[in-house]
């Protein structure tokens, strides 16, 4: 029965498939737009859902602690600063970070830490490759390690959720991968912008979250459409009310005075963020040079964090109860100044515990309490002197949400216009550009980010820096580059049969197909060797997120769907027939013979250019720099290095090495200069004749 709805999801996937890659962009992305909006929406609710009933489950009633809620959930008070079992609440979160390490541990690993992150890696590395098993893994762990009172965001787990339904699209309808980068993009955007009700914001942020310095304008309309329809499901089901309410309702910018307190909020905010960023990662790679077991570590993290909670309970959960709080001028002068000027630094720590020692949860979340706290510290300091300041800390607190997360976070738009529509404020966005400018400046100075996994822009992007770098990429066509395959599996063959076949044919891996023909995935002879399941047919164990590449594709398309774990991808027509396969050394033989085709032409035209053969001596040099560091004369393109038993394209992060072989486009009055350059001036001399 499941070989049956396997096959027959997959024709529908090739129905569906070959309906989009035909139709106009408008149909495509509606479509395509409003199915990932109603995943990220359903996705939001049931998180929320969960979370909600883990933290009544765990916090409430075993650890006898309530917190804070902001206006969006319904405004409990909560127990402020009163624990009725102090002893437990160690215990408690101590335990949320046990289960949720053995969870993770046991059934997707990739589900440690916080999911934005992930998502936007698979962005860049291949759209495809977002397990729906981490998924799930994702929202259980989440729920349990903030509902639990760890330190998290809610964010991770509903970007994850909706990130991972384009990732099963891109696979299923076997989208481009430029297509699937979007699918992935403003599912992230639309998971965001649902669970925090800022559709406007989480349109933007598909857009603006995958480059430190870059803006992804191709995602920005299909954003759109996806974080609307987001929005509308989770606010049907749960509500449309701003989360934090209509947090200032009668501020108005009319004091000039003000701008220089929001631009001490912006200096503040800065530094801030850069200290979340370096702390949170700092601990991350402690905890990781540990030796002990990733099950335990969530459960120290944990302790620790509970342990802090009994003098600063603000640490616990999501925090955003402890922001409305703030909101108000009783609220946070009810609270101790000691305590509000250390809340940024004890949050930092917190989050760095629960989520950096292997825990699941977000850093979106908690980086926007950390800022919120950062603009109610300053605010109660200025408030009793300094002129021009509100009455109310309701701007200054916003502000430091906007400018502390938007800077580290590299998505200064994007986050303006989210907090702007959860706190129902679009009027202090104009002195908000103050803060949020000069705190972006601060972290673009030290090249920041919380998100280690953003580019710096779409130049540095794989497909991107291929087509610009290697634009003879664009006009070589991958029917012309591959290869016909040793070896092509039925999806009934048994696992064994499998293996021998591997073995026989002499190769890594193969393509398996149905009974049609039809391309079901790939596998590999070492997995399949890994598995107890000799007798299990190939149906199921066949890799159906195996990235592939139309037969009518180029080779800059070709490099930009393969996975950084493959050296081979798989070629289809339009039927998802298999037509050949595509490995590395196919497509730098046919760059050299593109390449070389091209010197020709060049040079009947004129005798300045040529293709040269180049050996990488002892005395380079060259040896030990990148291709990117600009040392090669004007004039020279390296076009591949062959190293050993493989070869690279000549990409500026290829590294040179005694022993390489490299292929470069010079001129021939520069040939030999080039020569010496690489081999040596000693060994050239050397050379005999």
């Amino acid at each position: 029965m499941t070989a049956v709805i396997q096959t027959r999801l997959r024709s529908f996937g090739a129905g569906a498939g070959g309906w989009i890659r035909r139709t106009s962009y408008l149909k495509k992305w509606v479509v395509l737009g409003t199915a990932i909006g109603v995943i990220a929406g359903l996705g939001a609710v049931v998180f929320y859902m969960a979370l909600q009933a883990a933290g009544h489950l765990l916090l409430d009633d075993i650890g006898g602690y309530v917190v804070p809620t902001p206006t969006g959930e319904g405004g409990a008070a909560g127990d402020g600063t009163h624990f009725s079992r102090w002893w437990a609440i160690p215990l408690v979160v101590a335990l949320g970070g046990l289960i949720s390490g053995f969870l993770v541990f046991k059934f997707a690993p990739e589900a440690e830490g916080h999911g934005t992150d992930a998502a936007i890696d698979a962005v860049h590395r291949n759209p495809r490759m977002i397990r729906m098993r981490a998924v799930v893994v994702k929202l259980i762990t989440s729920a349990i390690t903030i509902g639990s009172g760890g330190s998290g965001g809610r964010e991770g787990p509903t970007a994850q959720i909706s990130a991972g339904f384009g990732s099963l699209l891109a696979r299923t309808l076997d989208l481009s991968p430029e297509e699937g980068r979007i699918a992935v993009s403003v599912g992230i955007g639309s998971g965001i912008g649902a669970i925090f009700g800022a559709p406007l914001g989480g349109a933007v942020l598909a857009a603006d979250i995958v480059y430190k310095d870059d803006f992804e304008t191709e995602a920005l309309i299909p954003g759109l459409v996806t974080s609307i329809v987001a929005y509308t499901v989770f606010g049907f089901l749960e509500s449309f009310h701003p989360m934090f309410g209509y947090a200032a309702p009668g501020y108005e910018f009319h004091e000039p005075i003000q701008l220089v307190w929001f631009a001490i909020i912006g200096i503040v905010a800065g530094g801030v963020g850069l200290l979340y960023s370096d702390t949170f990662y700092r601990v991350a790679a402690f905890s990781k040079s540990l030796r002990l077991s990733p099950i335990v570590k969530p459960a120290i993290g944990g302790l620790l964090v509970g342990l802090m909670a009994l003098a600063i309970p603000q640490v616990l959960g999501t925090g955003y109860g402890w922001v409305q709080v703030s909101l108000n001028r009783e609220g946070l002068l009810g609270i101790p100044l000691w305590a509000i000027l250390l809340l940024p630094f004890a949050r930092i720590l917190a989050t760095s515990l629960s989520i950096g020692s292997g825990g699941s949860g977000g850093i979106f979340g908690p980086g926007m309490v950390i800022g919120a706290f950062t603009g109610g510290a300053v605010w109660r300091v200025l408030e009793t002197f300094a002129p021009g300041v509100p009455h109310s800390p309701a701007p200054f607190v916003i502000v430091g949400m906007m400018a502390c997360f938007g800077a580290i976070a590299r998505a200064p738009l994007a986050i303006m216009l989210m907090v702007a529509e959860m706190t129902g404020s679009l009027t202090i966005l104009a002195p908000a550009m103050v803060a949020v400018g000069l705190a972006y400046l601060i972290v673009r100075h030290f090249d920041k980010t919380i998100y280690v996994s953003q580019l710096a822009n779409r130049e540095e992007a794989r497909s991107a820096r291929l087509k610009h770098g290697l634009p003879l990429l664009g006009r070589v066509q991958v029917v012309d580059a591959m290869s016909i395959p040793h070896l092509v599996l039925s999806d009934t063959l048994k696992v064994r049969e499998a293996i021998e076949q591997l073995r026989s044919a002499g190769v890594p891996g193969a393509p398996v197909v149905d009974s049609r023909s039809q391309f079901v995935g790939t596998v590999d002879v070492h997995d399949l060797e890994a598995l107890d399941a000799a007798e299990s047919t190939l149906t199921r164990r066949a890799d159906a997120a195996a990235a592939t590449v139309p037969v009518d594709a180029n080779l800059d398309q070709a490099i930009d769907a393969m996975p950084s774990t493959s050296h081979w991808i798989t070629v289809l027509d339009e039927e998802r027939q298999v037509q050949g396969i595509l490995a590395f050394s196919d497509i730098v033989r046919a760059y050299h013979r593109g390449a070389r085709s091209q010197a020709r032409q060049m040079s009947r035209v004129s005798s300045n250019a040529g293709v040269a053969e180049v050996h990488v001596g002892e005395g380079s040099p060259l040896v030990g720099h990148t291709l990117r560091e600009e040392l090669l004369p004007d004039g020279v393109i390296v076009i591949s290095v062959r190293r050993e038993d493989g070869m690279m394209l000549g990409l500026g992060s290829v590294q040179m090495r005694v022993g390489d072989e490299v292929t470069v486009l010079v001129r021939p009055d520069m040939e030999d200069d080039v020569r010496k350059l690489f081999m040596g001036e000693e060994a050239l001399d050397a050379r005999p004749g």
